[in-house]
């Protein structure tokens, strides 16, 4: 069997998007937590709500697009669709800075661990408004 780019993608579309939503939000995570944990490092321990809003707005336009292409593969306006993810990630950020600061503030957990947590329990609320909101498909749109 020969490998094509078509075999690669009709597998990847195959799978659930659910899996796909874990491998490229996992991604997106990591780079997310990255840009966090950098900018905790740089600013000091206690701006971890500012390293927390720095990382969720350098890893908006890589989350869209991941997200966009590779988890929900939807067609239409890419600029309402990028609003409606704007509206999602307000309220998956709001959950997440609220959870960060109880786990640091309330269960003095460390900066770094309590993001870990803080974005596990996000990522459930950020697929489902992905799903049903952002890149929502009509009746009629089929995938790949």
């Amino acid at each position: 069997m020969k490998i094509t780019i078509d075999n690669i993608k009709n597998y990847w579309f195959n799978l659930s998007d659910k899996i796909r939503f874990l491998f490229i939000g996992g991604v997106n995570a990591g780079i997310s937590y990255v840009i966090y944990s950098l900018s905790v490092f740089i600013l000091g321990e206690n701006s971890y709500q500012i390293s927390l809003a720095l990382a969720w707005l350098i890893s908006s336009i890589t989350s869209f697009t991941t997200q966009r292409l590779f988890v929900f593969n939807v067609p239409g306006n890419i600029i309402k669709q990028y609003l409606k993810c704007c509206t999602t990630w307000v309220f998956s950020y709001l959950i997440n800075a609220f959870l960060l600061e109880v786990f640091v503030q309330k269960l003095h957990m460390n900066v770094y661990l309590a993001q870990i947590f803080a974005t596990l329990i996000a990522a459930g609320f950020t697929y489902v408004l992905f799903k049903k909101f952002a890149f929502r498909r009509k009746k009629h749109e089929s995938a790949v």
